[in-house]
């Protein structure tokens, strides 16, 4: 499974979920990193360097980071979606779907009605 890392806007409900489906992830709260106003540049660096895949809701700013190459072990790219089992499913099918994510960005994107 999964080594990730959520940024501090991700709802942790998903993370919970992610980590039932046998993921392996890490929040910026645990990290002791929270309300410390860190750049995205930072929160991605810090990503990188414990070798895990972003987990943010922050979609423009981190793909801006991606489009400047800025190094990274993957980006997963979410649109908020109140059903966090639905929201954590679609990302753990992205997972298994892409396999290697360094240097990737995903979209995960909340369904349409």
């Amino acid at each position: 499974m999964a080594r990730l890392y959520s940024n501090e806007n991700f709802p942790l409900p998903v993370v919970n979920e992610l980590r039932e489906l046998g993921h392996d992830v890490l929040t910026i709260q645990e990290t002791g990193k929270a309300n410390q106003a860190m750049s995205d540049e930072d929160v991605l660096a810090f990503a990188n360097d414990k070798q895990r895949i972003l987990l943010t809701l922050n979609r423009r700013h981190f793909i801006r980071l991606h489009n400047k190459h800025q190094p990274h072990s993957g980006i997963l790219a979410c649109t908020f979606d109140p059903d966090f089992s639905a929201f954590a499913k679609r990302i753990h099918d992205a997972i298994q779907e892409e396999g290697d994510l360094s240097q990737k960005v995903v979209r995960i994107n909340r369904p349409q009605k």
